[in-house]
């Protein structure tokens, strides 16, 4: 199944027209990518952290729980053919502004916190989304510590 074909079918009414909604289709879908790509990152995948992967694109797309939870299945289907962070965030860079790139990174940032322990491997995979997003150190260690409080709890 193509992915317009996939947007008519899971996303029916959702941002408007069929061509609104197929513009929309590549950063909501990396949206989604990233978050499950730190979900993964750990090896060690916690029901916090899943729930917060479904809170976070809900929130960050305005989706309702049947489209969040196609949209995630969709992304990790994605994910697993993907071989590179850069086919995701160069969708988001096209179609974002830097406040809502800092809003994903932010919610990147609650994944890995989701299960209290932000794993080495997490951070560097934000740190690395951060980079593809041309978002400076400084907006990479805000995030961090809004959403931890700690610079550090490894």
């Amino acid at each position: 199944m193509g992915l317009k074909d996939w947007i008519t079918r899971y996303l029916p009414g959702g941002a408007g027209s069929p061509g609104a909604r197929s513009a929309e289709a590549g950063p909501n879908l990396a949206v989604a990518a990233l978050l499950v790509e730190v979900l993964r990152a750990d090896y060690d995948v916690a029901p916090a952290e899943c729930q917060q992967v479904m809170a976070s694109v809900a929130a960050l797309l305005g989706l309702g729980p049947e489209d969040t939870q196609a949209l995630v299945a969709e992304a990790e289907r994605h994910i697993d053919q993907s071989h590179d962070l850069y086919q995701f965030t160069s969708q988001i860079n096209r179609a974002f502004s830097e406040a809502e790139k800092v809003r994903l990174l932010e919610a990147l940032w609650r994944v890995a916190d989701a299960d209290l322990t932000v794993h080495k491997y997490e951070e560097h995979l934000i740190r690395r989304v951060a980079d593809l997003l041309h978002l400076p150190h400084s907006s990479f260690i805000a995030a961090k510590l809004r959403v931890t409080g700690a610079t550090n709890r490894n």
